[in-house]
């Protein structure tokens, strides 16, 4: 049984699936790796790396995705590299699949396609496979030095002979793995941190890590839903979104640094800063949009630039974050496919000195919610 890794095409992208300690570790499994050669070289893994943890140097992706048997990957394969598997093997990575439009390709190959960011993350024995979190957590931490690199300020407040030098007011939009990590980042470079989010259960998080909860009226009713919901699905009434607005307005207005957080899978992100705000915001300000690759949390966002606004405030549309972190990101998103190929090994049958056998169970919650195509069909329901 072998597992394969291939080079990386899309812009912005520097991660690699597997590295060469995952490589080990599937090794220990009983697998065989074939990786393309150069598939590391932008997180900083060597083909050689690669070759002393055991894993075979393919000269072509066409090598890989013939003899391997699971093909792990980033991003989703080329149309062209999908009509090239044959039937019965195995895709592992983050495929975007609301958005992925090879999935009936998938499907007439008789491929079987698992999607990482299906991760039903409520389960505790999936924690370690969650991608999502995993390339989160950096990108929070990264986005805070991003914008701290672009600020014409200092973070923290100085004490000098020749006046006082007030901290950074940093706002946080949206409080998952990425804002609390930015949270946490900004106030230990020593700024002054307001957050806000749907949730209000996430209050606490944001109080414990030094941050200031910007608090929106909620009735008694809508308390009621936000906890039922865990703050995922519930609906704001209208009042609740125009208190909630007029509050973000505010501490948007009168922010250093603002870092906008919130990704809807499957969706365009969902429009938190407009343009009347930007307007108000002071020259030299700071808008880092992280969610700029799906549509933008900030009017007039633009994918992978920087632009500046008539009134002197610079809007970051950061496109992919982790790569710019890309030998850790990648070390934690491999160890996130290991865990994951480890639920597909069959251990009642395991036999000691031989390959792997693989026990793929469309019942199982996690092997079933992550296939998004087996036994040629499509299994995604789409939104």
């Amino acid at each position: 049984m072998k597992i394969g890794v291939i080079n990386v095409t899309e812009a912005h992208e520097k991660r690699v699936a597997l590295t060469p300690d995952a490589v080990k570790k599937l090794r220990k499994l009983g697998f065989e790796v074939i990786v393309e050669s150069g598939a590391g070289r932008e997180a900083y893994y060597t083909d050689s790396a690669y070759e002393a943890a055991g894993a075979a140097i393919a000269a072509t992706d066409a090598e890989v995705l013939t003899q391997a048997d699971i093909i792990t990957v980033v991003h989703d394969l080329s149309p062209e590299q999908i009509s090239s598997l044959a039937s019965g093997k195995m895709v592992i990575g983050m495929l975007d699949p609301y958005r992925n439009t090879n999935l009936d390709a998938y499907a007439q190959q008789g491929v079987s396609a698992f999607a990482m960011e299906m991760l039903p993350r409520t389960l505790s024995r999936a924690q370690n496979m969650d991608v999502l979190s995993s390339q989160a957590n950096l990108a929070g931490y990264k986005a805070v030095l991003m914008a701290a690199n672009e600020y014409a300020r200092p973070f923290p407040m100085f004490m000098t002979s020749a006046g006082t030098v007030k901290p950074a007011k940093v706002v946080i939009l949206g409080v998952g793995v990425a804002g609390l990590q930015a949270i946490a980042t900004a106030k230990r470079l020593g700024a002054v941190v307001e957050a806000s989010d749907l949730r209000p259960s996430v209050r606490e998080q944001v109080e414990s890590l030094g941050g200031k909860w910007l608090d929106v009226p909620m009735s008694e009713e809508e308390k009621s839903k936000a906890k039922a919901t865990g703050g995922y699905a519930w609906t704001p009434s209208e009042q609740y979104m125009k208190d909630q607005a007029a509050v973000v307005d505010k501490a948007v207005s009168n922010a250093d640094i603002i870092i906008t957080t919130a990704q809807i899978p499957g969706r365009n992100a969902p429009r938190l800063i407009h343009q009347a705000t930007i307007d108000k915001m002071k020259a030299g300000s700071i808008l880092l949009d992280m969610a700029a690759s799906t549509g933008g949390n900030v009017e007039g966002t633009v994918s992978g630039e920087t632009i500046m606004t008539g009134n002197g405030v610079r809007i970051i549309g950061a496109a992919n974050i982790p790569a710019l972190l890309a030998a850790q990101s990648s070390d934690l998103y491999a160890n996130n496919l290991v865990n994951f190929i480890t639920t597909l090994v069959d251990k009642d049958n395991e036999q000691a000195g031989s390959a792997p056998n693989l026990a793929i169970n469309m019942d199982d919650e996690i092997q079933g919610a992550l296939a998004v195509t087996h036994a040629s069909q499509v299994r995604l329901q789409k939104r």
